[in-house]
């Protein structure tokens, strides 16, 4: 690896999960100096930290519900206190809504689905604000998906709520551009994930048959978010990075 994260500190939100992990991977072996990992499945969490404790960087790893604002306030006040600073935040947690079409949804499958992709990651972005725009500024960085730029049916709370955080991402690069915070969002396509594997039977070949590249990995998406997260991008803010095999171009 090249460096190219060299003395940044970071929090990773969902490091549990296929892309958090991956994204925490490259992380440590681009040079962070202090890492903190962030999930609600503590079993995931575990291993990911396990596996990343002699890769050189100073470890946390902590439990949080990401639709807890108080609790992610605390969190990052904690990381902060630890590590003198975050320079770099990954809103990455985030979860699917059931697999059905509006007249089928409940109210509740509504409101789960919003509170932990679009509200978990406004608390994300709050925290990671709060904790970067007096010491200089940082990189904040969201989790989005083509499903937030294109219709996807029989998705209407995951999409919504994606469509949202690009939005939201736009929204807060412009109100702290001044403060030296950079906020953008990257826009996967379909990979093989925890989310995925919830997808009801058949569902996933759907997907993989809309995308000319065919499905990818969480390692194809991981240089998005280090380029976001690294110095080369100091003049990038706003921006929705789409890296999905083509999906959004038909």
């Amino acid at each position: 690896m090249t460096g190219r994260l060299k003395g940044k500190k970071a929090l990773i939100t969902g490091a549990g999960g296929a892309l958090g992990s991956s994204i925490a991977r490259t992380f440590a072996d681009e040079g962070v100096e202090c890492l903190a990992l962030v999930d609600i499945a503590e079993d995931s969490l575990a291993s990911v930290a396990q596996e990343l404790d002699n890769r050189g960087a100073e470890l946390i790893a902590a439990r949080l519900d990401i639709t807890d604002g108080d609790a992610f306030d605390s969190l990052v006040t904690d990381v902060v206190e630890r590590f003198s600073g975050v320079d770099i935040m990954v809103n990455n947690a985030g979860g699917i809504s059931p697999n059905a079409r509006i007249h089928n949804l409940s109210t509740q499958d509504w409101v789960d689905c919003l509170s932990v992709n679009l509200t978990g990651t406004f608390h994300g972005i709050r925290a990671g604000v709060r904790a970067m725009r007096g010491r200089g500024g940082g990189s904040i960085i969201n989790t989005a998906s083509v499903a937030g730029l294109t219709a996807w049916p029989y998705c209407a709370p995951y999409s919504a709520a994606k469509a949202g955080i690009v939005h939201l991402t736009r929204v807060a690069a412009l109100e702290y551009v001044k403060d030296g915070v950079r906020v953008n969002c990257v826009c996967p396509g379909a990979f093989p994930s925890t989310l995925t594997r919830n997808l009801v039977d058949g569902a996933l070949n759907v997907i993989e048959a809309r995308h000319p590249g065919g499905l990818g990995t969480a390692a194809d998406l991981v240089g998005a978010f280090t380029y976001l997260a690294s110095d080369e991008s100091r003049w990038t803010t706003g921006h929705a990075l789409v890296v999905d095999g083509g999906y959004s171009l038909p």
